[in-house]
């Protein structure tokens, strides 16, 4: 009888058949490593990611507070100031995120490096966690950076009325415009396609969501096309955890709805992400 030969598989285990993934369930390592070669990229040019978008943001706030004069104009019972410095943080948390997420995949597609985020043991879940999360990392860190510089700006009171819709809206509405980027990055085939979106769409949606005015004082039209705009709630909510106040509606149970919907539009649009990554839509073709 011949002698069987064991192959190195049934000698020493460690070699499994070719298109058997040898880690399995969650690759916790392998999205924390992910997540910090994103935190890195960011922070090693903080100068740009952190604080130039701070000073920009903080900007707003200064040349507004100079137009309106230095009168005691009240908006939902504060200065105008404190009105607006809320909205100001969340409208640069959202943009940062965007900015960050809508990076990485298209600038691998461009400079041909995407096969970094395709080759390393990440399932497409890993890959849109690690991306989003680092995202909304860098807009935390704007937000903190913004909120430090206003709290020491004149007028500008920054007491927490209730710091959970702080806490919630922030990461709500950081999380959706990091998916929001994360999508334009797998649809964008250059720069100026990304350019576009932020141009054209998550400018004028943050600027015309109530960063700067109560919706009431528009016309009924004008008022219900704010209300079918996400950045709006976000905005609203957040300013409802300095302030106590909000436009969303008179009662606590309008922010709860809204947190809520944003919540849900979240995990509509995570579904929508994971699906499209998935898909390997234009990644792998």
């Amino acid at each position: 009888m011949a002698e069987q030969v064991q192959t190195p598989t049934a000698v020493s285990g460690n070699f499994l058949p070719p298109g058997e993934p040898k880690i399995h369930g969650f690759n916790r390592i392998g999205l924390w490593t992910l997540y910090m070669k994103e935190v890195r990229r960011f922070l090693k040019v903080q100068t740009q990611t952190i604080w130039a978008p701070a000073v920009t943001t903080l900007l707003f706030l200064v040349i507004f507070t100079v137009a309106m004069g230095r009168g005691e104009r009240e908006i939902l019972g504060v200065g105008f100031a404190t009105f607006v410095a809320p909205g100001l943080i969340m409208m640069g948390m959202m943009q940062n995120a965007f900015a960050n997420s809508s990076f990485s995949l298209l600038a691998g597609k461009i400079q041909g490096t995407i096969i970094d985020f395709l080759m390393p043991p990440l399932d497409e879940a890993e890959l849109m966690i690690g991306i989003v999360f680092a995202a909304i990392t860098r807009s935390v860190l704007v937000g903190v950076a913004v909120a430090f510089a206003m709290a020491l700006w004149p007028g500008v009171d920054m007491q927490a009325a209730h710091p959970w819709a702080i806490a919630w809206f922030g990461l709500m509405g950081s999380a959706m415009l990091a998916l929001l980027g994360l999508l334009t990055s797998l649809w964008a085939e250059k720069f100026d396609h990304n350019a576009a979106v932020t141009n054209f769409v998550i400018q004028p949606l943050s600027l015309l969501s109530g960063t700067f005015y109560v919706i009431d004082n528009l016309s009924p039209a004008f008022q219900a096309i704010s209300r079918a705009n996400p950045f709006f709630y976000v905005i609203s909510g957040f300013r409802f955890g300095f302030l106590g106040q909000s436009d969303i509606g008179n009662t606590n149970a309008a922010v709860l709805g809204a947190a809520v919907g944003i919540g849900l539009f979240n995990l509509v649009l995570g579904l929508v992400t994971y699906r499209l990554l998935k898909s390997g839509w234009k990644l792998k073709s």
